[in-house]
């Protein structure tokens, strides 16, 4: 098994984006799966010690998914993924914004636009995503939050899912 996978992760202020470039030891129907079904997103989304649960999911085009960020002191932080584009194993985008219970979005965070590329390398998957948001501030908020910490842990624990597959 490959263990020097890549992963860069770069900030770009003047486009206001996330660019983040990861490599996992899978062939491209299983990253893909992991990305898009809740069962498996379930066990990896979230950073350790926090886990994501999945209220509902429908992955297609115009459907939603609906899930919790959960802590170790049970802390909820509500967030939707609404499905924008979707081309079978190899594309998917998404609008993502924080909200409560229900799905109704909350205006104090800004929302972001998701591209996720799936390359396949025969037995490596490289995956290319690029978050934009509609203003450096709400890029900067994100940041600050601690994205790139968080998303780098829950890659690590994709890692660890994959190597048990």
């Amino acid at each position: 098994m490959k263990t020097n996978l890549l992963f860069d992760f770069t900030v770009n202020n003047q486009k206001r984006s996330v660019h983040v470039k990861r490599e996992f030891a899978a062939e491209q129907d299983v990253v893909w799966d992991a990305f898009t079904k809740p069962e498996i997103l379930d066990q990896w989304w979230a950073p350790q010690p926090w886990v994501a649960k999945t209220k509902s999911m429908v992955f297609e085009v115009g459907g939603r998914r609906l899930y919790a960020m959960c802590g170790p002191e049970g802390e909820e932080h509500w967030a939707v993924a609404d499905f924008t584009s979707i081309s079978p194993k190899t594309n998917f985008q998404y609008m993502d914004a924080f909200c409560d219970a229900d799905g109704n979005i909350n205006d104090e965070f800004p929302r972001s636009n998701w591209n996720l590329d799936f390359v396949n390398q025969g037995d490596t998957t490289l995956v290319y995503i690029t978050i934009k948001h509609k203003n450096l501030s709400d890029l900067e908020k994100i940041i600050e939050l601690g994205f790139k910490e968080g998303f780098t842990v829950a890659m690590q624990g994709l890692d660890s899912i994959l190597s048990n597959s």
